[in-house]
C-alpha cells in the first residue's frame, strides 16, 4: 500500500485507509522513507504533478498532518516512525511560519496534529492517574526526549499563544495538549511560568532580579504572570461545554502536586469575580458527566496539592463534593464505562495516601459501589478464557477498580477487612494476579499490598485464600513486567514481618536469591524495596536467621550502602543495621563482622547525613549499641567523630533525631556512669539545657518523667513493622515529640549533675 507520490488526493486515500485500521498503520509505519517523505512535506511540500491536480500547498500540509495524527493514534510503533522522522519538530516548526497564522484550517490542523503527537507520547511515558500500558525501554526513552522537546521554551513561545487563538478548534487543541501532556514538575513549571515575548520584556525592564514578585502577587495583582492559568479560567466560564471541560482537565494538570497553582487557584480571584476553585465546584454540579468529571479531577489536584503542602488542613467540603459525583457515577447501570473509569481515577487521586479522605469515602459507600463493579465485570469461572473477546474497556475498568479499592484499603483496618470478608473481594484479586493485562495485574498486587498491612487480614484471608502464595509466584516471574515486579515485592515487604505464616515459606523457596537478584537491577523503587524487605525479615530473628540473610546480602555490601549516595538506600541500610543489632547477640554479631572502624564510620556517614531520616535511623542503631556490653559502648568514646556527630545533630535541633538521640545518651549514662565527665566534656551540657528552654518544659516535667523512667528510652530496639508504602507516610512531627525529647533530657542532666536541674527550676 507504500504511495510513493504524495498529492491531495492520494494523501486523502491514505488517511481513509489507515484511519481504524491497526494492521494499515503498521504497514504504513514499516515504510521509513515515505514516513520521512509525509513529514518533510509539511514544511517542504511537493513539487505539483502535470499529469494530476495536486492542489494547493496548504492542502496537502492538512492532508498530511491528518495521515500523521491517525499514525500517532496507533501503536508504539507507528508512533515511534513518527518520532524518528521528527514529526513533532516538523509540526513545531511549521506552526511557527507566519503564513501558518493566516490560514485557520491549516493551523487547527497543526495544532490537532501536535496535540495528538503530544498525547501519544504522555501515554507511553505513562499518566499517574490513567491505565497502565506495556511499551519497550526504547520506545519509552524516544517518547520522553520528544515530550520534553515540547516544554523547552522555544517551543512553547510556538504553540501557547495559540491558547488565546480567536479559532475555537486551534485553542482547543492547545488546551488539551496541556491537559494530557503535562506530566512532570519540570513541565508544569515550564508552562506555568511562561509569558508572551511582550509581557516578558516588560518583566525585564521593569523589575531588576531581586525585585521580581512571586507568581502568586503578579497574579493577583497585575496583568502579568499565570498567563496560562487566566486564560484557562476564562475558558473555564465560556458556555461551551466542551470548551469547560477541555479547560478543567488542563488547569487541574498544572495544579497537580503544585501547592503554589493550588494557592493561586483557591487564594486569588485572578481576572474572575471569584476564585477559580469556586467556578470549579460549580462545574462538579454539571448536567454533563464529562465537564463533572474534569471539575471533580481538577477540584482534587487542587486540594491535594494544598494539603501534601500543608499537613493536617484538608478540604473536607470540596473531597465531598467529588465523592458525591464519583459515587453517582460508579452506581449507575447505564453510565458509560469510560467515565465510570475515570471516576475511579478522580477517587484515586483523592484518596492516595490520605487517610481521612479514605475513611470518608468508604463512609458514603464509594467502597460498596467499587466492590459491586468489579464483580459484575469479572467473571470467577474460566478466568482463562477471560480476554477472548473481551472488550477493551472492561478490562481497563477492572485495573480502575482495583486500583480505586487498593489506595481506599490503605490505611484503615475495618476497610481491609470489609475488602475481604464483607465484600469477599480476595477471590477477584487472586484471579487478576495472572490476567493477561499489566495493569491489572499491577493493581491486583497494589490491592494485596494494602491488605497486608494488617496482621489478621494476612494470618487469615491472604494466607488461607492461597493469594499469599500466587503473589509469591508473580514476584519471582523472572520475565515478569518491572512495574507489577515492584508492586509484587512491596507486597512481599508485608508478608516477611515475623508475624506472618507465611515468611518461612517463601524462605525455603528461594525468598533470599530472588531478592538479591532484584536488587542487582538499574532500578531505585526496586533497590529500596529489596532493603526494605530485608529489614522485615530481620525484625524479631534469630542469629541464624541474621547469619542467612547476611550471608546473602554480605557485610562489605551492607558498609557500602551505609555510606550510598542515595539517601533512600542509606536510610535502610541503617534501619537493616537497626533490626541486626535489636538484642546484645545481634551486636556482637555486627561487631565481629563488620570491625569496630568499620562500624564507626558507617555511623559516622549516618551521623554526618544531611537527610534526617538517615540520621534518625542511624541514632536507633546508636540506641542499641548503647545498651549493650561496655566494651561495645565504648566505640562511641573512642571513636571521638561518633560523639561529635551526635552533638552536632542535637545542636542542630533534628526534630526527628531528638528523641533517640537523647535516648541514647540517658542508656549511656545509667548503664555507664563512669563515661559522664566524656559527655559534659563533649558540650551536651549546654545543648541539653537549651533544649529543655526552648521547649518551655519547666518544672512540670518530673511527673511526665517518671512515666518514662521504666521504659527503654529509644523505644524498641528493632525497627517497627513498616509496612511498605509506595509513598511511606513518615513520621510527623509535633508538640509531643519535643516534649518526650525534653523529658528525657532533664533526665540525662539530672545524672550528670543535679545542680544543673535546680539552676533551671
Amino acid at each position: 500500500m507504500t504511495v510513493r507520490q504524495i498529492t491531495v488526493s492520494s494523501l486523502k486515500q491514505l488517511k481513509n485507509t489507515v484511519i481504524g485500521n491497526p494492521s494499515a498503520k503498521l504497514s504504513l509505519a514499516r515504510d521509513s522513507a515515505f514516513i520521512h517523505l509525509l513529514v518533510s512535506c509539511l514544511n517542504h511540500p511537493t513539487t505539483p504533478s502535470t499529469r494530476e491536480p495536486q492542489g494547493s500547498q496548504d492542502d496537502i500540509r492538512i492532508e498530511a498532518v491528518h495521515v500523521i495524527s491517525s499514525l500517532a493514534y496507533g501503536s508504539e510503533i507507528t508512533l515511534s516512525s513518527l518520532l524518528r522522522a521528527n514529526a513533532h519538530q516538523e509540526v513545531v516548526r511549521a506552526l511557527a511560519n507566519p503564513h501558518v497564522l493566516d490560514d485557520h484550517r491549516l493551523k487547527a490542523a497543526l495544532a490537532r496534529g501536535l496535540r495528538v503527537l503530544a498525547n501519544s507520547m504522555a501515554d507511553v511515558v505513562g499518566h499517574s492517574h490513567g491505565p497502565i500500558r506495556a511499551y519497550t525501554s526504547e520506545h519509552l526513552a524516544e517518547a520522553k526526549v520528544a515530550l520534553n522537546f515540547l516544554f523547552e521554551y522555544e517551543c512553547l513561545d510556538v504553540y501557547i499563544p495559540l491558547l488565546d487563538d480567536s479559532s475555537p478548534q486551534t485553542s482547543l487543541s492547545i488546551a488539551q495538549l496541556i491537559g494530557a501532556a503535562v506530566l512532570t514538575d519540570a513541565h508544569r513549571t515550564a508552562i506555568i511560568e511562561w509569558l508572551p515575548p511582550r509581557e516578558r520584556q516588560k518583566e525585564v525592564k521593569n523589575h531588576r532580579g531581586w525585585e521580581k514578585h512571586d507568581l502568586i502577587y503578579q497574579a493577583a495583582n497585575g496583568k502579568h504572570g499565570a498567563w496560562v492559568l487566566r486564560h484557562l479560567i476564562g475558558m473555564i466560564q465560556r458556555k461551551d461545554v466542551k470548551t469547560q471541560e477541555v479547560a478543567l482537565s488542563a488547569l487541574g494538570a498544572l495544579a497537580m502536586d503544585n501547592p503554589t497553582v493550588a494557592n493561586i487557584l483557591t487564594k486569588t480571584s485572578l481576572e474572575a469575580a471569584v476564585p477559580a476553585l469556586n467556578l470549579v465546584l460549580a462545574h462538579a454540579k454539571s448536567r454533563v458527566t464529562s465537564v463533572q468529571l474534569a471539575a471533580s479531577l481538577c477540584a482534587t489536584h487542587i486540594i491535594r496539592a494544598q494539603g501534601n503542602h500543608h499537613p493536617g488542613h484538608s478540604d473536607r467540603t470540596t473531597a465531598l463534593s467529588v465523592i458525591h459525583v464519583v459515587n453517582r457515577i460508579l452506581s449507575s447501570p447505564s453510565e458509560q464505562p469510560q467515565n465510570q473509569i475515570k471516576a475511579c481515577y478522580t477517587l484515586y487521586s483523592l484518596v492516595k495516601d490520605e487517610r481521612d479522605f479514605c475513611i470518608e469515602a468508604a463512609d458514603h459507600g464509594v467502597l460498596a459501589n467499587l466492590a459491586s463493579l468489579v464483580k459484575s465485570i469479572t467473571p470467577l469461572e474460566n478466568t482463562c478464557d477471560w480476554e477472548i473477546d473481551e472488550p477493551e474497556y472492561r478490562v481497563g475498568l477492572r485495573e480502575a477498580t482495583l486500583k480505586a479499592i487498593a489506595a481506599i484499603s490503605l490505611f484503615d483496618k475495618v476497610i481491609k477487612r470489609e475488602v475481604a470478608d464483607t465484600y469477599n473481594l480476595m477471590p477477584i484479586i487472586q484471579a487478576c494476579l495472572t490476567q493477561k493485562n499489566v495493569g491489572v495485574r499491577c493493581s491486583a498486587c497494589h490491592c494485596l499490598r494494602s491488605l497486608s498491612r494488617d496482621t489478621a487480614v494476612i494470618r487469615t484471608n491472604i494466607t488461607d485464600s492461597g493469594a499469599g502464595m500466587a503473589l509469591y509466584r508473580v514476584f519471582k516471574k523472572e520475565d515478569e513486567d518491572v512495574r507489577v515486579t515492584a508492586a509484587s515485592l512491596a507486597t512481599v515487604c508485608n508478608l516477611v514481618n515475623d508475624f506472618s505464616p507465611l515468611r518461612s515459606v517463601m524462605l525455603e523457596d528461594g525468598l533470599l536469591p530472588r531478592l538479591m537478584q532484584l536488587f542487582e537491577m538499574e532500578n531505585q523503587e526496586i533497590r529500596v524495596s529489596v532493603l526494605w524487605a530485608i529489614k522485615n525479615l530481620l525484625a524479631k530473628s534469630v542469629s541464624r536467621m541474621k547469619d542467612t540473610t547476611m550471608q546473602h546480602l554480605g557485610w562489605s555490601y551492607l558498609a557500602e550502602l551505609a555510606n550510598d549516595s542515595d539517601p533512600e538506600i542509606q536510610e535502610q541500610a541503617f534501619a537493616i543495621l537497626r533490626n541486626l543489632t535489636e538484642d546484645e547477640t545481634g551486636v556482637s554479631l555486627v561487631f565481629e563482622a563488620m570491625g569496630d572502624d568499620t562500624l564507626a564510620n558507617c555511623l559516622s556517614a549516618g551521623l554526618d547525613s544531611p537527610h534526617e531520616l538517615v540520621t534518625r535511623e542511624t541514632t536507633y542503631v546508636l540506641g542499641n549499641i548503647a545498651n549493650s556490653s561496655r566494651s561495645q559502648q565504648d566505640l562511641i568514646f573512642t571513636h571521638p567523630h561518633i560523639l561529635d556527630g551526635m552533638h552536632h545533630c542535637l545542636a542542630d535541633a533534628r526534630p526527628w533525631a531528638r528523641v533517640p538521640l537523647v535516648g541514647c545518651l540517658l542508656t549511656l549514662l545509667r548503664t555507664n556512669p563512669r563515661r559522664k565527665r566524656d559527655l559534659i566534656e563533649a558540650g551536651f551540657v549546654s545543648t541539653l539545657r537549651h533544649l529543655c528552654e526552648r521547649t518551655g518544659s519547666g518544672t512540670s516535667v518530673g511527673g511526665i518523667g517518671s512515666s518514662t523512667t521504666g521504659t527503654s528510652p529509644v523505644g524498641p530496639r528493632q525497627h517497627m513493622h513498616l509496612y511498605h508504602l509506595h509513598h511511606p507516610h513518615r513520621h510527623m512531627i509535633c508538640p509531643e515529640d519535643d516534649r518526650e525529647a525534653a523529658v528525657l533530657a532533664k533526665q540525662v542532666l539530672d545524672l550528670m549533675d543535679p545542680s544543673i536541674i535546680g539552676e533551671m527550676l
